[in-house]
């Protein structure tokens, strides 16, 4: 009986453990993969990663409308930075990532 018990609760373990890894997207892994091509080259005029000078203006925005244009696109930026299938909380989490260096 002990021996199940504890094979139950190691498998509730990790379900809790997958769900929470789930519910908290990898902002940076999601820059790597999605962001990095621009807004490390400054590619189209993307603001490049940790430059507080050029994400000034933007910061002067609230963070919704920060994110409703990662999220929809803007200026030459495509909606999610082109790769539509990443949620909206992924990036969020990629855009929360790349103000890090500057907040």
């Amino acid at each position: 009986m002990k021996k199940i018990t504890a094979a139950l609760l190691a498998g509730t373990a990790a379900l809790a453990f997958t769900a929470s890894v789930q519910a908290e997207p990898d902002g940076e892994a999601i820059y790597n993969q999605a962001c990095m091509a621009c807004h490390m080259t400054g590619a189209a005029g993307a603001p490049i990663k940790g430059d507080a000078d050029a994400w000034a203006p933007r910061l002067e925005q609230d963070m919704e409308t920060l994110y409703a244009h990662a999220i929809e696109g803007i200026g030459a930026m495509p909606p999610k930075g082109g790769h539509m299938n990443l949620s909206d909380d992924e990036v969020k989490a990629a855009v929360d990532f790349m103000l890090e260096p500057v907040l």
